[in-house]
């Protein structure tokens, strides 16, 4: 699979399916969804960035960087403490991706042991790539492997990865993210709803790989998910801005970023979403900034939910900027678990 990552930080499992696919834009693909089709059947375009959220990006990532480190490191320090030095890193791809590469170099770096770091792909009622877990298990101890994300919305994913992962002896369906504001692992590095940067961009901070693919006409039963590799935006490319940016800011035993929540039921916050705006599908509510940030990239967004306590929260500037530019409005409420919500339109002439 071709991509901007090196070869040293990262081996990508995925089927490299550029040109063979035709990425589809975000109106198209969404009625095609809500009609039934599965979403890795198809690919989106990809959103350009204006300047301006380029700009709040750029100031995003200096202003967030030391949380995002500090939460990369408590949770790279909750890994080694659980599996030891021999662990090996699988990260979901895409979002896990810089994610990983960032918990290997913190482990290579703070106890000199080169952690060998895979990316494979999971999809939501399509299960994880079985095909890249013999992969890895034919050159790995089935005990030393650690799934990671870059953060839980609803745990839908992790809810996937535990059934999945079932049926491999030995491998634990453990999650380890940065941000877990679902409350549903222990291995994180903050329960809060923080800004991650690297989700305010789709390939061009994850090695300029889409989203993973996966149709039988494509992807073959012996071969891995797929992925496309967009050469086109190398100029364009900010993957290693935001690794070494983070990296730069590690430091040891940062403070504490445990969050007081309300609940920890963070399916109260989607039960009273879904009821006060009448939403029978509860795969249209996307909770958690990096989720929310999503649903203006990729999807056809309807409302985009803020607690009010964030109202004027320079972590959701870019949201604020996206939805602008996408013309959705913006309701503001009292949420637990989470700063943002969105919410998907319900398009009436699929």
């Amino acid at each position: 699979m071709r991509s901007s990552f090196n070869d040293v930080d990262v081996e990508l499992l995925l089927k490299d399916i550029t040109g063979l696919v035709e990425p589809l834009p975000t109106e198209e693909r969404e009625k095609k969804i809500q009609s039934g089709i599965h979403y890795s059947e198809m690919l989106p375009l990809e959103y350009k960035p204006s300047d301006e959220y380029i700009r709040i990006y750029t100031r995003s990532l200096d202003v967030f960087g030391q949380t995002v480190a500090d939460a990369i490191v408590r949770v790279s320090e909750k890994i080694v403490n659980e599996k030891g030095n021999d662990v090996v890193i699988v990260s979901l791809a895409r979002a896990g991706t810089p994610i990983g590469v960032l918990i290997s170099r913190y482990i290579r770096k703070k106890y000199a042991y080169v952690c060998p770091h895979y990316s494979i792909s999971i999809i939501r009622d399509r299960g994880i790539d079985r095909n890249a877990m013999e992969y890895i298990l034919k050159k790995h101890c089935a005990a030393s492997i650690q799934f990671v994300d870059g953060w839980t919305g609803k745990g839908v994913i992790y809810n996937e990865l535990k059934k999945e992962i079932s049926s491999f002896h030995g491998v634990s369906g453990k999650l380890a993210v940065v941000a877990d504001p679902a409350y549903i692992t222990d291995l994180c590095g903050t329960h809060d709803d923080i800004l991650i940067p690297s989700s305010c961009l789709n390939s061009t901070v994850c090695g300029l790989i889409s989203r993973t693919f996966l149709r039988s006409d494509i992807i073959g039963a012996d071969e891995f998910h797929g992925a496309l590799f967009y050469k086109e935006l190398i100029e364009e490319d900010r993957t290693y801005e935001f690794i070494h940016r983070i990296e730069e800011l590690f430091r040891s035993n940062p403070e504490a970023g445990e969050k007081e929540s309300t609940t920890n039921e963070a399916i109260d916050d989607i039960r009273s979403i879904a009821e006060k705006f009448g939403i029978a599908d509860v795969n249209h509510i996307k909770p958690g900034i990096g989720e929310t940030t999503r649903v203006l990239l990729r999807r056809v967004p309807w409302k985009i939910i803020i607690d009010e306590r964030y109202k004027e929260c320079e972590e959701l500037k870019h949201i604020l900027q996206l939805a602008l530019e996408k013309k959705v409005a913006i309701y503001y409420t009292r949420l637990n678990n989470y700063k943002c919500c969105g919410l998907i339109k319900q398009l009436s002439d699929v």
